[in-house]
C-alpha cells in the first residue's frame, strides 16, 4: 500500500524566496550590510520561513562584490531565541528533520564562509540556534545584559548547525558539555571569559561599540583581511603541516597582488594564450607530452 506524501516543511532552501522578505531586514549601506532577525513578538525565532529568507540572504551577500563587512542582529531588543520550537511538530520524520538540519547546516556553512568580515550585535537572548549563529560569525559585540545557552536537552532535542561542533571547537569539550548538558543561561560576561565572544559593553554602548569596530574593520587592506580570515578557519581545522602550506602560499598570493607577481620561470599566462592560439609553444608542449609513457611502466607494456 503506497504511503501518503508527507505533510512536513520542506528542508529550508533559497529557492523558495522572493524578497521582500517578511521577517528579515537587509540593508546596505556602502561596503556595510546589517542584517537584521525580525520576528521580536516571539524574541525573533527562527521559523521555516525565516530560515529559507535567511539563507537567501546569506546567499545574497556572498555574491556581493560591494560588501565588505555584515552585521547581524535582532530587532526589538534581542539577537535571537533559537529554533521556533512550536514548529518543530511540521519538520517531520526523522529522514526529513535530517534534511531539515542538512540545510540549517548549510546556512551556517555559508555565514562562516562569507569572504566578508561577520560581526554579530548580540543584546538580549542568544540561545540554541540563535547561539549558533554568532559562532559562525567572526566577532561578537554584546550588551552587558544579553544572555547566551544551549538549552536544547530541556526540551529534549539535541543541536543541529554549531552547538556541539562549533561550540567544541570554541571552548573546548569539557565546557561544550557543561553548557549543553546542563542547558543553564549565562551572562555575556562568560561568553567573553571562554573566549565564545570578544567583548561586553554597557548596553548602552553596544551601538556605538559595533560601529567603532566595523570602522577598524573597514580602514584595512581588504584583501588582507580576505585572506586572514581564509587561512585562521582553514588552519584551525587542519594539521600543523597543512596549515602552514595555507600560510606559504598566502604568503605568495600576498606578494602578487602587492605587485610582485612576475615570475622568472613562469611563462606569465604564454600558455593559456598558446591553448587559445594553437601557436608554436602549445604544439611543442603538447607534442612532447600527449603520447609520453602511454605505454605503461615496463619495457612489454602494461
Amino acid at each position: 500500500m503506497p504511503h501518503p506524501e508527507s505533510l512536513a516543511e520542506p528542508a529550508p532552501s533559497a529557492h523558495r524566496v522572493t524578497p521582500p522578505y517578511e521577517h528579515l531586514l537587509l540593508t546596505e549601506d556602502g561596503p556595510v550590510a546589517r542584517l537584521v532577525l525580525n520576528r521580536p513578538q516571539v524574541r525573533n525565532a527562527l521559523s521555516v520561513r525565516m530560515s529559507d529568507e535567511l539563507i537567501h540572504a546569506l546567499e545574497r551577500i556572498r555574491d556581493s562584490t560591494t560588501v565588505k563587512v555584515l552585521v547581524v542582529e535582532g530587532a526589538g531588543g534581542t539577537f535571537c531565541a533559537g529554533d521556533d520550537i512550536t514548529e518543530m511538530p511540521r519538520w517531520g520524520n526523522a529522514h526529513e528533520i535530517m534534511r531539515r538540519v542538512t540545510g540549517y547546516q548549510h546556512m551556517a556553512d555559508t555565514l562562516e564562509e562569507l569572504d566578508k568580515i561577520t560581526v554579530a550585535r548580540v543584546d538580549g537572548y542568544a540561545v540554541g540556534g540563535g547561539l549558533e549563529i554568532t559562532m559562525a560569525c567572526d566577532f561578537v559585540v554584546a550588551g552587558q545584559s544579553a544572555r547566551w545557552g544551549m538549552p536544547e536537552v530541556d526540551v529534549g532535542i539535541t543541536p543541529g548547525w554549531g552547538g556541539t561542533t562549533r561550540l567544541t571547537r570554541l571552548i573546548g569539550r569539557r565546557l561544550a558539555k557543561e553548557v549543553n548538558l546542563l542547558g543553564a543561561l549565562h551572562p555575556a560576561a562568560r561568553a567573553v571569559q571562554l573566549t565564545l565572544w570578544n567583548r561586553v559593553v554597557a548596553d548602552e554602548a553596544l551601538d556605538e561599540a559595533v560601529a567603532e569596530l566595523v570602522d577598524v574593520l573597514l580602514s584595512k587592506n581588504q584583501q588582507a583581511l580576505r585572506q586572514l580570515k581564509f587561512l585562521l578557519d582553514s588552519g584551525a581545522e587542519a594539521d600543523l603541516k597543512t596549515a602552514q602550506a595555507f600560510e606559504k602560499f598566502s604568503a605568495g598570493l600576498t606578494g602578487a597582488v602587492n605587485g610582485a607577481w612576475q615570475v622568472p620561470d613562469a611563462d606569465q599566462a604564454a600558455g593559456v594564450a598558446g591553448f587559445r592560439e594553437k601557436n608554436a609553444l602549445w604544439q611543442q608542449r603538447r607534442a612532447l607530452a600527449r603520447d609520453f609513457w602511454t605505454d605503461g611502466p615496463l619495457p612489454d607494456g602494461p
